[in-house]
């Protein structure tokens, strides 16, 4: 069985690190630029530090005893206008569930997966969603997400 645990301040760097991980899947790093980092470490510091998180992070330790991060999933706890469908108005959004390409095929994400619905369950969320990945789609069909028949649209405004 895999631990999973909360993540602390001191898992900043790695979480980081697993990000640019899960990017590195679909974007150029190397033409990216390097201050999403640092505003990345402000806000997680900032949001690790709540009184009554609506960020969750789980992570799995590396095996190795390295002090990295084998694997992490976040998710975020917003409030919208109630609904027929969703009563209470409150969501979860799903991201940056991502295991280290040393670590893949063990189990890694569905742990961090359990753990990250089972810490919305506590908090009583109940209709989540999250961007599946052609690697992570199979995962979250296993785990009850299904293609929503809303509309999904983005914008980038500046």
């Amino acid at each position: 069985m895999t631990t999973t645990r909360l993540a602390g301040p001191g898992d900043i760097d790695e979480i980081i690190r697993l990000r640019e991980v899960m990017l590195s899947d679909f974007l150029d790093m190397n033409d990216q630029a390097s201050s999403w980092k640092t505003t990345m470490a402000e806000l997680l510091k900032r949001r690790l530090g709540e009184d009554e998180p609506t960020m969750g992070i789980i992570v799995v330790d590396a095996p190795d005893g390295s002090d990295r991060l084998a694997a992490c999933a976040v998710g975020t706890i917003s409030e919208r206008l109630p609904g027929p469908h969703n009563p209470s108005g409150r969501y979860g959004w799903i991201f940056n569930v991502v295991t280290d390409p040393r670590w893949r095929r063990r189990g890694y994400s569905r742990a961090c997966m359990d753990a990250l619905l089972g810490w919305y369950r506590e908090r009583g969320v109940h209709v989540l969603e999250l961007l599946a990945s052609e690697s992570g789609q199979g995962l979250y069909e296993q785990l009850g997400f299904t293609v929503s028949p809303e509309p999904a649209m983005r914008g980038s405004h500046r």
